[in-house]
């Protein structure tokens, strides 16, 4: 017992003496260095199109989020990144923010970031949006209408009572969702951005014929759409012309190769009949850009950034993103670049093709035009690295929206725009061997794109068919050509240009609209109408509602 009551007496002072002789130390203040500035980032909820969280910056000047899709932990932002990509949010005080308008069922990094001078701190977290919940009554796959920029110009310029009267009707007869083209033929745009001039007016058909249509509002025409759309339960997508650069009608000249002397040399040169001729120096009325041009590609892609920038958008695609015809590009700077492509000196006229050619290969093409089918590769090539090139800006800027474009379903004679839109694991060269290369297959792009719109531009005679140039076979063989590569394809047909002979009756052509949705549809992944003037001006909403109910029946 004494031996245990000294052990207990032994500790004690040996514990007086530690605090005694050895105190805390404290270090002393540094008022010369700054704090390091932090940021935390922590999960709020979850919804099918928004992740909501709260960001905690400390001693921090500027601070942002940017949230971004990714199934690869390898991807890393860096600090600066996030704050001149992302959003900014209150610098000095904890708040709740939220990223809307995103994807359903999919894994985002939400990055935030602080910067005071030239010290920056970042923190992340990774968060997954739920599954939408279910709507009631049947669910479509989509149902896609487009709006021409000019033909609806008359309506849309000035009225967001108009967008408001037409995006409800689209609504009531069963579209989902609306391709609103915001940049028309001439080049301008319908959007913010300080890259390229507001559309001033339009050419359109009205009441006094062919007539100018001058836009005098000054609220965001694609904002518009968005807002109105989007309270409507529609997804609104952008309509994006992309190799033009200007046109010219009875009633006026535009656009920036017009305005613009010192860009002459981004239009495209032709192959015409009489010579090699710069675009504005033909007949030509709308004036396509070279897309081997790499001035051309920077302004294409820094307009895509500025239109991926509403964080509301749905989608994003693109026309036109093609070369003129047959007849172009064959500027100096293209055949010299295709003469390192083949290594060797050409001819073009003798070794890739005759001056103003514009027939069809497989039939009019003689084969002793060496380097023709390396010249059909070499263009695709071109759309394919421009295409890859535009999805990268867009997705610089907004991960969110999806990408695609629009092309017409004559896939066999598709060369003659250069572009390659099947596949790159469809061997074209197989099912084409008159024009295409082996190489050819390799840069088919619809692997690249989030959705495809097809224009299966038939006549009201040709609904049904396995062939194209019927409606049902051009869907089904854009199916077989992409492959599964891109993961929505859509059909459907001209609805107002499909008869240029006037052959068929008013009855046969309302007939042909309702007809074409469920053979479309049943075809490929979903439904394409062009162009929601022809339902307007004709007043023949009712047939298109009609098809789209009869997929809708099917589906309960």
């Amino acid at each position: 017992m004494k031996k245990f009551l000294l052990s207990i007496g032994l500790v004690a002072a040996l514990a007086a003496c530690t605090e005694k002789n050895n105190p805390v130390y404290e270090f002393p203040a540094r008022p010369d260095v700054e704090p390091m500035p932090a940021v935390t980032v922590t999960p709020v909820a979850a919804d099918h199109n928004t992740l909501e969280f709260t960001i905690t910056p400390k001693n921090a000047e500027e601070c942002s989020f940017y949230c971004i899709e990714t199934d690869d932990d390898d991807v890393q932002l860096t600090a600066g990144e996030v704050i001149s990509k992302g959003t900014a949010v209150d610098a000095v005080e904890s708040g709740t923010y939220k990223a809307e308008g995103l994807y359903d069922e999919t894994s985002y990094n939400v990055y935030a970031a602080v910067r005071k001078g030239d010290r920056v701190g970042i923190s992340a977290i990774k968060m997954t949006t739920t599954a939408a919940p279910a709507p009631a009554g049947p669910t479509t796959n989509p149902m896609y209408i487009w709006v021409d920029a000019a033909a609806n110009f008359p309506d849309f310029a000035n009225s967001k009572e108009n967008i408001r009267r037409d995006l409800t009707l689209a609504k009531e007869t069963g579209f989902t969702d609306v391709v609103v083209d915001v940049r028309p033929t001439n080049g301008d745009v319908l959007f913010k951005t300080d890259k390229c001039q507001q559309v001033a007016w339009l050419g359109a058909w009205g009441s006094a014929g062919y007539q100018k249509f001058t836009r005098t509002a000054d609220w965001d025409y694609l904002g518009a759409f968005i807002e109105i759309g989007h309270e409507l339960g529609l997804r609104i997508h952008a309509g994006f012309n992309t190799m033009v650069g200007g046109n010219k009608s009875n009633l006026g000249a535009q656009g920036v190769l017009i305005r613009d002397s010192s860009k002459k040399d981004w239009a495209t040169v032709l192959n015409t009949k009489t010579g090699m001729v710069n675009t504005l120096d033909s007949e030509e009325s709308t004036y396509f850009f070279n897309p081997h041009n790499a001035d051309v590609q920077n302004y294409i892609c820094d307009l895509l950034k500025d239109l991926a920038a509403y964080k509301d958008l749905d989608g994003i695609i693109l026309d036109r993103g093609r070369f003129d015809s047959m007849l172009s590009d064959c500027s100096t700077t293209t055949l010299k670049a295709f003469e390192e492509y083949v290594g060797e000196t050409v001819d073009f006229n003798k070794d890739v093709l005759p001056a103003g050619f514009t027939g069809t290969i497989n039939a009019d093409m003689p084969y002793e035009h060496k380097h023709l089918k390396k010249w059909l590769e070499f263009r695709v090539k071109a759309i394919h690295d421009l295409m890859t090139k535009a999805k990268e800006a867009v997705r610089s800027v907004n991960g969110s929206v999806k990408f695609g474009v629009y092309v017409g379903g004559w896939y066999s004679t598709y060369y003659d725009v250069g572009v390659n839109w099947a596949s790159p694991t469809f061997d074209t060269s197989a099912a084409f061997s008159r024009w295409a290369t082996k190489e050819y297959m390799n840069y088919g792009y619809a692997d690249l794109m989030d959705h495809m719109l097809i224009g299966a531009y038939a006549s009201p005679g040709s609904v049904y068919g396995s062939s194209e140039w019927t409606m049902q076979g051009f869907c089904q063989l854009a199916m077989k050509y992409t492959a599964g590569a891109c993961p929505l394809v859509c059909g459907g047909p001209d609805v107002g240009n499909w008869d240029s002979s006037d052959k068929y009756t008013d009855a046969q052509e309302y007939e042909a609209i309702t007809n074409s949705v469920k053979a479309c549809y049943d075809a490929c992944n979903g439904y394409f109408l062009f162009d929601m003037i022809h339902l307007k001006k004709a007043g023949t909403w009712q047939y298109a509602k009609a098809g789209i109910d009869q997929v809708k029946a099917e589906l309960k």
